[in-house]
């Protein structure tokens, strides 16, 4: 390992302690060292970082990088930002159980990943079915960011009932089942996973031919059967990862009676997510009062997870998860053939079908379904490039629903459009991610490969908080907004990450904060070489991060990857819980 003295940086510890400029000393792959000033050694080399800040490196909890890392396990859309560990796992979806085909249609469709990829992926390289053994075949990579991984519901679920059983309404578990279903938690929870994670929301589809269109098999479960993991949780101090159906809101209060210590230990609780949607003004202002009164009166341990950036997204055509939270959207995606689909378009009663439920107020709704708020960015007639498919609408003398579905009949996929759904007013961002009650994460990172690029959150978060500071009207201080995104994180789960500390590993980020500008925000479409060069939304941001050290080792250098990142060296390994493992 390489000896490094990085001198004169402004050094952020990964705490609430006040930021100050010093230099520190990576020897042997942790901080030796840490002073206002400390003198060379002869066998070191040396990193002018005056002007720089240094912090820890950043933790994103919640990716779904389960697949990608298998085949590149460098994972440097996410390094390259600084973040150096990630969390697999997500949303009940975890690669440890279950055979190929059967986790490449639990997990293609959901997370907008080609499944064509994913199960040749899987194919190709799955060769263990248990919590140990996908814990060491991760740690046998040769990993970029460090790991940790929750144990998926749905998978624990498919392995033990097999998966048309686990997509049965009339099929429940065995008492001897649920047995089964509990010892492997209580592996994975063994050998460090952070908890387990259920999903149920029931617009996540299956994809493949056999169960096409099925919500996943965590949906299926009733309460019961989760509270039986529940009471493992809690008596490990375990987290309990949700993603909660917002077509009713009783479900949201069932997550939080499983997350009040009434009659029962505390639960570690995060679900997604709390939001400043378009949709509704107000929402976030409840969801704020929930989350008090949940930790504050009933004191939980419940955490939303939020992003600190405008939730924007593309769709090409149809094909985006947006247009799954409505019965005609859904059965247009059920659809694999996209030359069907634009044929499905130009039917009557469909469009009669669609346009009631479109238009429909009183149904459940994240997305705010205004064509107004669009904006065309790719399209076979360049005239259109730079409209809002409601601007088209008015030149076509239709009205926007109209307009919407004849441009999928005449383009399918190749008409691609922009919006922005959630969190466009500054003002409601800062709040959130200043509430106590929130965890900054949720990027998604690894899926919706084609409609959403989060990958530079922590980035976005540094930005929203040195705008504020430099105008005049800071509303947090930055090495608290340093702390959301690294030691609360790690101290949360259980972790040993997100802080700069002597002895420990050094796992570091030196970044130009006269670059937390609006180059976050550009973004590119980026071939991935490893899916047969399909193109995903990314943003790049190369001249913020300066250097980025996974365990001691120079992972990115002046803003791009080293040569070696997940190739021949391995930087980061998988990082156990340390809570109840």
């Amino acid at each position: 390992m390489a000896n490094v003295l990085i001198q004169g940086a402004r050094i952020f510890d990964g705490s609430k302690n006040d930021s100050w400029i010093g230099d520190l000393r990576i020897r042997d792959g942790i901080v030796q060292e840490m002073a206002p000033h400390l003198s060379p050694a002869p066998d070191e080399s040396k990193i002018d970082a005056k002007g720089l800040w240094l912090t820890p490196g950043f933790i994103d909890f919640h990716t779904h990088y389960d697949a990608e890392i298998e085949v590149s396990p460098d994972l440097s859309e996410s390094v390259r930002h600084g973040v150096t560990t990630v969390a697999l796992g997500s949303c009940s979806l975890s690669l440890a159980f279950g055979e190929p085909e059967d986790l490449a249609d639990m997990f293609s469709r959901v997370e907008a990943i080609p499944r064509k990829n994913v199960l040749e992926i899987l194919q190709s390289k799955k060769n263990w079915d248990s919590a140990k053994e996908y814990k060491e075949h991760l740690n046998s990579l040769p990993l970029g960011p460090n790991v940790v991984s929750f144990a998926g519901h749905s998978t624990i679920r498919t392995k033990v009932m097999g998966l048309k059983r686990a997509l049965s309404k009339t099929d429940k578990p065995s008492k001897d089942e649920l047995t089964k279903m509990e010892t492997l938690l209580n592996d994975a929870l063994n050998e460090g996973y952070l908890g387990m994670s259920i999903n149920t929301l029931v617009w996540d589809k299956m994809d493949g031919s056999r169960f096409r269109s099925l919500p996943l098999p965590s949906t299926f479960a009733d309460w019961s059967e989760y509270r039986v993991f529940n009471k493992i949780l809690r008596k490990r101090g375990k987290v309990f990862q949700g993603v909660p159906n917002v077509s009713t809101k009783i479900n949201l209060l069932l997550f939080l009676w499983e997350a009040i210590p009434i009659f029962k230990k505390k639960l570690k609780t995060t679900i997604i997510s709390l939001m400043d949607v378009k949709f509704d003004p107000n929402l976030y202002k409840l969801l704020f009062f929930i989350g008090r009164l949940t930790n504050k009166i009933f004191r939980a341990d419940f955490r939303f997870q939020a992003l600190p950036e405008p939730f924007d997204l593309y769709a090409d055509g149809m094909d985006v998860v947006v247009f799954e939270e409505f019965g005609a959207g859904a059965y247009a995606n059920h659809i694999e053939d996209e030359a069907e689909r634009r044929k499905l378009m130009k039917d009557q009663k469909y469009r009669s079908w669609f346009r009631r439920q479109w238009t429909n107020w009183f149904l459940p709704r994240v997305f705010h379904r205004d064509f107004k708020e669009t904006v065309i960015v790719n399209s076979p007639d360049p005239k259109l490039v730079g409209k809002s498919i409601d601007q088209v609408a008015k030149e076509r003398k239709v009205d926007s629903v109209t307009a919407f579905l004849d441009l999928v009949a005449e383009y399918g996929n190749q008409i691609r459009w922009y919006t922005v759904m959630a969190n466009h007013r500054l003002k409601p961002l800062q709040k959130i991610v200043a509430h106590p009650d929130v965890l900054i994460g949720f990027s998604d990172a690894g899926a919706h490969l084609r409609g959403m690029a989060h990958y530079n959150f922590p980035l976005r978060m540094l930005k929203l908080v040195y705008d504020a500071e430099k105008a005049g009207q800071p509303f947090m201080r930055t090495e608290d907004a340093v702390y959301r995104l690294t030691g609360e994180i790690g101290d949360w789960f259980g972790i040993n990450a997100g802080y700069v500390k002597i002895g420990q590993r050094a796992d570091l980020v030196l970044l130009d904060p006269n670059h937390l500008d609006e180059s976050l925000a550009k973004d590119v479409e980026a071939p991935m070489p490893f899916m047969n060069g399909f193109k995903r939304w990314v943003r790049r941001n190369d001249a913020t991060i300066k250097k980025v050290f996974i365990n001691g080792e120079l992972a990115v250098d002046q803003g791009s990857p080293v040569s070696d990142l997940g190739k021949t060296k391995k930087f980061g390994s998988f990082l156990p819980s340390m809570i109840g493992s």
